[in-house]
């Protein structure tokens, strides 16, 4: 199974933006999003790529599921290493 993870748009210089994964920013490839994205905006993000850019009334419970699957993966090797990932970057 793939997963994609959600982040905040920084910035956008033509096709790379700078996107903010729970404090860590990363530059993320934008020729594959379906929308235009802009500052501000949130994009799910798969192998470096902006798949989709996630609707402003979804994000809430898109963040929200994204952090209950990670938490029900704490068990598991990989799971437990993203969440020590995410609770880094929040200063957990």
């Amino acid at each position: 199974m793939c997963l994609g993870v959600p982040g905040r748009v920084v910035e956008v210089n033509g096709l790379v933006a700078v996107v903010d994964f729970w404090g860590t920013r990363r530059k993320v490839r934008l020729e594959t999003v379906d929308q235009p994205v802009q500052p501000g905006d949130y994009v799910l993000v798969h192998v470096g790529f902006a798949i989709r850019r996630i609707p402003e009334e979804e994000i809430e419970e898109t963040l929200a599921f994204y952090d209950f699957v990670v938490r029900a993966a704490a068990g598991d090797l990989m799971g437990g290493d993203v969440q020590g990932e995410i609770e880094a970057a929040r200063g957990d």
